[in-house]
């Protein structure tokens, strides 16, 4: 979103896990982020971001200026917060299963440390993440399972235009990362790239960093399968 507008900023990259203490020692009121300091002021989450940004510097606006069509962003924007853990659940779990994985992730990463020796060390750091997230069989089992739906609805917010339409929204921005990351996934990427969601994930976000091997049983593959013809 910052890009989109224009807005020149310094990223600072924390380290999973411990990333939920150090915003907090940072000044800001929540463990989560995105997290930002926008003029002495402390902004975290991305709804609570897109809105800040379109008051700092309403064009290119992030919200259409209809009500309705308003209405429709937010709704889709509101969605699109909880769809995040999908992918944050299942990443836990293939990257305790492919820990070489966190390589390509952390390729362009700030963190001050040679990233073979971040990955040499992340056996806590996997443990408490997939902790955090609930990432485990069950669970990862139930989001595959779930999750041609949950592309059944962003492509149709493609058809009816709320998503991916000519001026990129502050709902595109919540949701296509989310589906990009899914697209690391090899064994999840056929799936996606069969649909509008996936060619909407790519002009949002062109280039995403990492990728995973294919890591899951085939059980758990089979609502996806179907969906590649």
């Amino acid at each position: 979103m910052l890009e989109h507008k224009g807005i020149e900023y310094k990223r600072v990259d924390l380290l999973p896990v411990a990333s939920r203490l150090l915003v907090r020692l940072l000044g800001f009121p929540g463990n989560r982020v995105p997290a930002l300091k926008i003029d002495g002021r402390r902004v975290q989450g991305t709804r609570e971001t897109s809105r800040e940004l379109d008051r700092v510097q309403p064009e290119p606006a992030l919200f259409p200026a209809d009500p309705e069509k308003r209405r429709a962003v937010e709704e889709a924007e509101a969605w699109g917060d909880p769809f995040q853990q999908l992918p944050r659940t299942i990443i836990w779990w293939a990257i305790k299963r492919d820990p070489s994985s966190q390589l390509g992730f952390l390729e362009d990463a700030k963190l001050g440390l040679p990233p073979n020796l971040l990955v040499k060390t992340s056996a806590p750091v996997i443990w408490a993440a997939r902790r955090l997230n609930d990432s485990y069989d069950a669970t990862v089992e139930r989001n595959l399972a779930e999750l041609p739906l949950a592309l059944d609805q962003i492509d149709t917010w493609i058809a009816d235009g709320i998503l991916g339409g000519t001026d990129l929204n502050a709902a595109d921005f919540q949701i296509a990362p989310s589906v990009r990351l899914l697209m690391a996934f090899a064994d999840i990427r056929p799936a996606i790239e069969a649909r509008p969601a996936g060619a909407f994930a790519k002009r949002v976000v062109p280039k995403a960093p990492g990728e995973i091997r294919p890591v899951f049983p085939e059980a758990w593959l089979a609502p996806l399968r179907a969906e590649v013809v």
